[in-house]
């Protein structure tokens, strides 16, 4: 059983950054490819990024591009999203996702077998 738990949320005046981390149990988290989502009130869960096991190869939505970057440390059991210049519509909870195809950045939730339980991050204005 894979488990993700996410944390680094919190609140921030818009211009700021946050890093939020996602450490994943198991010994198979190099097989994964992770990916990043976000929730806000009343509204769909959307994708934000992803990066496949390795590291090279990484997509963002466009709204995003540029401000975030998703990383990993293989080592560590661990992928982080650095989030920077932060807007008010960044707000959400975002969770963390494991795909088992390791060579995907797919921006669709069905392909993520695995998901956190999420962090929130409120960004004021």
């Amino acid at each position: 059983q894979v488990q993700l738990v996410e944390s680094g949320g919190g609140l921030v005046q818009a211009g700021g950054s946050l890093r939020l981390s996602c450490a994943v149990s198991g010994r198979t988290f190099s097989t994964y490819s992770m990916g990043w989502f976000r929730q806000a009130p009343g509204k769909e869960r959307e994708f934000v990024t992803a990066i496949t096991w390795n590291g090279d190869s990484t997509y963002y939505v466009d709204s995003v591009k540029g401000r975030f970057t998703i990383s990993r440390d293989n080592a560590k059991n661990t992928v982080y999203l650095q989030m920077n210049s932060l807007k008010p519509e960044d707000t959400a909870v975002y969770y963390c996702a494991a795909n088992p195809e390791r060579w995907s950045t797919s921006t669709k939730r069905e392909f993520y077998a695995y998901w956190g339980q999420g962090t929130q991050v409120t960004v004021s204005s």
